[in-house]
């Protein structure tokens, strides 16, 4: 896992709901915890693009609900500022489930995938169809 050539804004908090952009049968996740998160006494983790974050599955597959599963995130709603000076926002809050590995659990990546999340984990600009 790389780092990230642009400051992304973390946006997302424990507790925030995703969609879930893959094909793995999860539809909705819930935000329980950020890996790697190290913050301030009382405050909620935030997470941003290309974030690893552990959620719970609320809606999908009846198996894989109930579940807690492991997601980078691809997409946010509050937009971030490239080293460019370019700023970027997308429609909705994504992720996608990984693996142990840090590869995608799903065969294909439904909208686009933000180009910070690519350059963390190339696996998942493999299937992506768009990156932005």
């Amino acid at each position: 896992m790389k780092g990230i050539g642009s400051k992304v804004t973390k946006a997302l908090n424990v507790g925030t709901y995703l969609k879930c952009a893959d094909n793995t049968g999860a539809k909705v996740l819930q935000i329980i915890a950020v890996r790697g998160y190290k913050g301030v006494r009382r405050r909620y983790p935030k997470a941003g693009v290309g974030d690893i974050v552990f959620c719970s599955v609320k809606k999908g597959d009846p198996k894989i609900r109930k579940q807690v599963v492991m997601a980078v995130i691809i997409r946010q709603k509050k937009e971030y500022r490239r080293p460019d000076g370019m700023r970027i926002k997308f429609e909705d809050n994504a992720a996608v489930l990984i693996n142990e590995k840090n590869e995608p659990r799903g065969s294909e990546i439904k909208g686009p995938v933000a180009k910070e999340a690519v350059e963390r984990f190339p696996a998942i600009g493999k299937i992506a169809s768009i990156v932005v």
